[in-house]
Formats: structure tokens, C-alpha cells, sequence
């Protein structure tokens, strides 16, 4: 494996009335908050197409957290035995990329509001992607 550094520029941040990590929910389905993306004035024009009602894949990097972090107790339950982050959602581990599917509440020029959201404000938005409505294959 050779060692490779790749770049991300964020497409915009996270405005959002959670400003505390530990206000945050672990998850958006258990009490995230409305929040809007705002997306930055040269990748707006990316944001053609999408309308209220369309749920999204938002991809943030999680700037806040610990990154040389390969094993937690899962939902920071002590009593849980210990597993690889890659085998968690949790926040801390080497990329911090969080995923969260919201739906689209309000699209204004470069700005999205969306619900729920468990990300603190400022968070940065790496990425927005719809998602696919189709049925999964079976193996």
C-alpha cells in the first residue's frame, strides 16, 4: 500500500443551534435538530435540482473529533465490549467523515434547511448526494 494524501475542500458548513458535542444526539433519528446547509457562493450551482420533500446523503468531516481513535465502546457504553471504529458510526476515528440522511424542509438560493441533523454548527460539508430510492438485491 503506498501512502497517498488526499485533499478535501468543503462545499459549504453546518448552521445549526447545536454548538456543544454533547448536546448533539448520537444519531439524527434520536432528536437531531432543523439546520441549514449553506453552501459555498462557487459549488451553489450544484445545488440545481433539488427540492423540498428530496431526502439527502449530506457528508461532513467531523472537525471536532479525535482521529487516532481505533477502538471505542459502542454509544460510549463502557459496559459494551470494545470494536473497531470501522465496525461503529462513531464520531472518532482516522477520517472523520460523518454521513447523514435528512430531508429537504426549504431550498433558498444557496442555503438548505433540512431535518434531522445531528451535527454541530460549523460543521463542514464535504459533500450532498440524494438518495437512491430502489430496492436493495438480494445475496
Amino acid at each position: 500500500m503506498t501512502d497517498n494524501i488526499y485533499t478535501i475542500e468543503p462545499i459549504g458548513k453546518i448552521h445549526s443551534i447545536l454548538t456543544e458535542l454533547a448536546e448533539a444526539p448520537m444519531q439524527g433519528t434520536e432528536g437531531g435538530f432543523e439546520a441549514w446547509l449553506e453552501v459555498a457562493p462557487k459549488f451553489a450551482q450544484g445545488l440545481f435540482g433539488i427540492k423540498v420533500g428530496d431526502d439527502l446523503i449530506v457528508l461532513t468531516w467531523l472537525h471536532r473529533s479525535q482521529r487516532d481513535t481505533l477502538q471505542v465502546h459502542p454509544r460510549g457504553r463502557q459496559e459494551a465490549p470494545l470494536r473497531g471504529v470501522f465496525s461503529t458510526r462513531s464520531q472518532d476515528r482516522p477520517n472523520p467523515i460523518g454521513l447523514h440522511q435528512v430531508t429537504v424542509l426549504e431550498v433558498a438560493g444557496q442555503k438548505i434547511r433540512v431535518a434531522p441533523l445531528e451535527a454541530i454548527d460549523g460543521t463542514p460539508i464535504v459533500d450532498i448526494k440524494p438518495v437512491l430510492k430502489h430496492e436493495r438485491p438480494q445475496f
